[in-house]
């Protein structure tokens, strides 16, 4: 199924103020660093051409907060340079203070984890292979490490090698993982937030009855003037005036206007019908607009009604139980099947195609947003289509209901998908009282309301 939902570009940008106030981090961290190593260590550390670097950083997070505001959201590819800028930067300290064989040296990873959290994979990939590049450059050509006494150790050059491939996978590895775990919390953001807009565009029109019905009402008083003054005219004009057909006219128009009007006002009635249904009304609903793609869908109910589930009729339980029905015909060869059974404690509905079934390198992600792997049909196990987005809002929107869902493929020899929906009888009662309530308070008299 189609999301109804287009996802953001992935890259939201990195803050000013957070790049600015990570930089001043860094700059007080290294000037506390080869002060100590300076002063109380004694190390002959070349200080001033060390402090340079330093003291550039601080004059461009003065410029960059003086000429941009800090809310100021930078794209990739202003964010990008800056970053590569702090990589720079350290590469410079790290010439001037023994290169690969300062322990400093795995600072390199924290441009990189920045990018990954806030920016493209291009952008965080790019900036990876540029640090690799400035580490290998520094472990080449650098001064000689700074050490309190004459006979400095030397390190050999295979464990210098040997340091350039461990920061080298780090910054694979540590980018790739802080990428992957800031995209899943984006996709879930956005997935959040299509839920969201699903459920205000069916609240929105929930509530269109109901302004309807107010619209309906405050127009039948002026509509009764019209009409009392109509018949008034029709009785004091004969019935040869040229006028007299157009009054007629006008009384037909003011008949019509009326029969809208009380067609309107039954929208927002609040009658039982239309607040509560019981569950064999409720799944002929969902399923009717669904018989029409030529596929069987079998309904089975337990014969006798007795104990059967009066439910609350509201969009989100109506969209949820939709949505996994019309993934069901989507995917389905020639049948689907809906089982409903209750309980005193719980009520169950399983939903059941015949289709080529989940793939089962997605079988555990079921569920989550943006999962879309499996198969159109049998012949076509290798395609990728449908059941994203739009299953996450259902079973977001189906355990807000307080069901739990269980997805899992049909036993060999039979093939298909199975999703199972379970509430608890206490959730399915509590709806319907919340939803009495709701009722009586709509068919309160303005004057019983404001008593309230």
């Amino acid at each position: 199924m189609a999301s109804p939902f287009t996802p953001p570009a992935r890259s939201l940008g990195l803050r000013l103020d957070t790049l600015i106030r990570l930089r001043w981090l860094a700059v007080a961290g290294q000037t506390m660093a080869l002060l100590v190593v300076y002063l109380l260590m004694a190390f002959p550390v070349p200080l001033a051409a060390c402090l340079a670097p330093v003291a550039l950083s601080v004059l461009l997070n003065i410029v960059l907060r003086a000429r941009y505001p800090g809310a100021t959201r930078l794209p990739d590819l202003t964010a990008g340079p800056l970053l590569a800028y702090d990589v720079l930067q350290l590469t410079a300290l790290l010439y001037l203070t023994g290169g690969l064989s300062n322990p400093f040296a795995f600072l390199y990873l924290a441009p990189v984890m920045i990018s990954a959290t806030a920016l493209s994979w291009r952008t965080t990939a790019t900036l990876g292979a540029f640090v690799v590049f400035c580490a290998g450059a520094v472990g080449l050509f650098h001064w000689p490490l700074p050490w309190a006494s004459v006979g400095a150790p030397v390190l050999p050059d295979l464990y210098l090698a040997g340091l350039w491939v461990a920061l080298t996978v780090s910054v694979a590895f540590i980018g790739l993982h802080s990428w992957r775990v800031a995209e899943e919390a984006r996709e879930l953001a956005d997935a959040l937030a299509a839920t969201e807009l699903v459920l205000a565009r069916e609240q929105h029109l929930s509530q269109l009855d109901g302004l309807a019905a107010a619209a309906a009402h405050e127009l039948g008083t002026p509509l009764a003037t019209i009409a009392l003054v109509v018949k008034e005219l029709e009785h004091s004009v004969p019935k040869n005036d040229p006028h007299a057909e157009d009054i007629a006219l006008l009384r037909d128009q003011v008949k019509r206007c009326r029969d809208i009007l009380q067609k309107l006002t039954s929208l927002g009635s609040g009658d039982a019908p239309f607040d509560r249904m019981p569950l064999r009304l409720l799944i002929e609903e969902v399923v009717e607009p669904h018989r029409d793609f030529g596929i069987e869908i079998a309904i089975s109910l337990p014969e006798d009604p007795a104990g059967e589930p009066v439910l609350a009729r509201n969009p989100g339980l109506i969209y949820g139980i939709g949505n996994l029905v019309e993934n069901a015909v989507d995917f389905a060869a020639h049948r689907v099947d809906i089982t409903g059974r209750w309980t005193p404690t719980h009520m169950e509905l399983v939903v059941r195609d015949d289709g080529p079934g989940f793939a089962p390198e997605v079988s555990d992600r079921i569920g989550l947003p943006y999962v879309t792997s499996r198969a159109r049909t049998p012949e076509d196990a290798t395609g990728e289509s449908g059941l994203g987005l739009g299953f996450f809002i259902a079973k977001t929107l189906l355990e807000r209901s307080g069901a739990n869902l269980k997805v899992e493929n049909r036993a060999a020899p039979e093939h298909g998908a199975t999703v199972r929906i379970i509430w608890p009888r206490s959730a399915l009662d509590l709806e319907e009282s919340e939803t009495d309530l709701a009722s009586n308070q709509r068919t309160m008299s303005p004057e019983v309301t404001k008593g309230v």
